[in-house]
Parts: structure tokens; sequence; C-alpha cells
């Protein structure tokens, strides 16, 4: 199958799946909006500028699963702003469903490497940056593959892999582990980090 027969085909695949992913869990989006709107406050959705395909940036919507900076309070790092119920919607990875939205919209697929900060454009080497010359997912080899619980040169490396090697089985097969993951709950953070910590770039960190 030729790249481009695989992307129209993946495209298609995208927009049914997230079409039905939407109404099917609009219960359950229902009830955690609630919830998060009695323990967060408004806004519910979490939105941040995040670039996609050739570096394009577009919105990507999640729900919130931090309260909002806050010095005086000191509610500064991630593990400071981090929730009971933030940490519940991320082991069980139900702050990403609002992302079908960005899936239907054409934003991203529903596998690729994972949409990082417009700040770490300028911090990829040229290898690295190739992660960009596919839509963004709402899941990847990279997150089958450890998540963040591997160091972030494992997770390009992994992300350019699946660019090079992609295709709808592999598709397939990184949904199947997704499901795997998000039932085992392995992953969700770096060792002493309820996240991940923030990417300096490669060549800073060798230097």
């Amino acid at each position: 199958m030729s790249r481009a027969v695989h992307d129209l085909v993946k495209r298609v695949l995208d927009v049914v799946a997230a079409a039905a992913g939407l109404a099917l869990t609009a219960p359950i989006q229902l009830l955690v909006a609630a919830a998060v709107r009695r323990r967060l406050g408004s806004p519910v959705l979490f939105r941040q500028p995040r670039p996609g395909r050739d570096g394009e940036v577009f919105e990507l919507m999640k729900f919130r699963t931090m309260l909002e900076p806050d010095p005086a309070n000191g509610l500064i790092t991630d593990a400071d702003r981090m929730t009971p119920l933030g940490g519940f919607l991320r082991r069980t990875s139900l702050d990403e469903l609002p992302t079908l939205l960005n899936v239907l919209r054409g934003d991203m697929s529903l596998v690729g490497p994972r949409p990082l900060l417009v700040a770490y454009l300028d911090r990829y080497t040229p290898e690295q940056s190739r992660r960009h010359e596919v839509r963004p997912g709402v899941t990847g080899l990279a997150q089958v593959s450890g998540r963040n619980a591997i160091s972030w040169e494992e997770k390009f490396a992994l992300d350019v892999r699946y660019v090079d090697e992609r295709s709808l089985l592999l598709d397939l097969r990184i949904l199947l582990r997704t499901l795997v993951k998000v039932v085992r709950s392995e992953g969700i953070a770096a060792e002493g980090s309820p996240t991940m910590p923030e990417f300096l770039g490669t060549a800073t960190r060798d230097a």
C-alpha cells in the first residue's frame, strides 16, 4: 500500500472511530466534566497550543487534571498542582477523551507521536524533528513502549521508528497494547514526577 493510500484509509478510520468514540463516551465525559467542574472549577477543559503535522500548531483539548499555578499558596510544580481526581483521570486516561475532537477535526490521529509543547520545536535534533512528518496521535509506539517511564531520547527514537514503519497493522497493534497499558496503569509518570520532566534538548543534556 502506498503512503498516500495508507494516509487516506487511516484518515477515514480515524474519523469513523473518533465519531463513534465520542458518541459512546458522551455519558462518561459528562460525568467527568461535572467532577472536574466541582473539584477544580472552571475551565473544565485544558486547552494548549501543540505542534501537529509539519509543525503546524493546533489547540489540544483534554480534561483538566491540575490546579492553576498559584505561587502564593505553594502551587508551583506539577506535583503541587496535581489533584487526586487528576491523578485518577490520568491513570485511567479519561482525561484524554476530549482529544477525540482533535482527531475528528484532523489535528490528530488515533495513533502517532504524542503532540508535545511548541517550545520543544527548537530543541529537537533534525532526526527527532521527523516525528512531525505524520499527524500526532492520542497514543503511539512510545506510549506502549514505556510512556513516561522511558527517557525523552528513547521516546523520540520510537516516534521516528513509527514514522518509518507505519502501517494499519502496526496501528492496530498499538491500539490493542494501549488498552492493556491503560488497564494496568503502566508508565503514567516518570520516576519522581507526576508527569514528565521538561525536555531541554538532547544537545544540552550531552554538553
